[in-house]
């Protein structure tokens, strides 16, 4: 049974930084492209920056430069690493992988970006 399951939001000020966690069970991780991906209040879910088993990354453009995607195939996690957060991040953030034909998806972590 495939889980993903997210960790690390909460609430951060303008110029701040988070790492979020994926942590990952039920399927072969290191051989799965893993991807994060936001839902705002009222905007469809966007993908926000994808790894693939070999660890090459991708990136959207409005945080490239900001917000690194890694993985540690020992620990079957992914993250996210976010710096210089600004109120546009915030948003519910999504780990997500296809494994067979069917695309799997966390319970979501909350971003929240304020002064």
């Amino acid at each position: 049974q495939v889980q993903l399951v997210e960790s690390g939001g909460g609430l951060v000020q303008p110029g701040g930084s988070l790492r979020l966690s994926c942590a990952a069970s039920g399927f072969i991780f290191w051989a799965n492209p893993m991807y994060w991906y936001r839902q705002a209040p009222g905007k469809q879910r966007e993908l926000v920056a994808t790894i693939t088993g070999s660890g090459s990354t991708n990136y959207q453009d409005t945080v490239k430069g900001r917000f690194t995607i890694s993985r540690d195939n020992a620990k079957n996690t992914v993250y996210l690493q976010m710096n210089s957060l600004n109120p546009e991040d915030a948003a519910v953030y999504y780990c997500n992988t296809v494994a067979g034909v069917k695309n799997y998806w966390g319970q979501g972590t909350q971003v929240t970006v304020s002064s």
